[in-house]
């Protein structure tokens, strides 16, 4: 997770497009031909995407759009503390 990489997609992109992003990377991973370097690859970028996500919920639950990823960052980090 790379959350200037979350920003960058959160802000360029809107939801649908970053959930059919998605959907593309986690079908191309079912392929038999993939490696473990390209799935490796593939869910960091499928973390960054589903951030860009989460960030884009947070600001329309109202969250101020400054502050949204640094509160995802902390909610995720919360979770792993766990």
């Amino acid at each position: 997770m790379k959350l200037p990489v979350i920003k960058h997609l959160q802000k360029n992109n809107d939801s649908v497009k970053l959930e059919h992003t998605i959907e593309v990377l986690e079908n191309f991973t079912e392929h038999r031909s993939v490696t473990d370097e390209q799935m490796d690859v593939i869910g960091e970028l499928i973390t960054n995407l589903c951030g860009a996500v989460e960030v884009h919920k947070m600001i329309e639950d109202g969250v101020p759009e400054k502050d949204a990823p640094n509160h995802f960052a902390k909610k995720v980090l919360g979770s792993i503390d766990r």
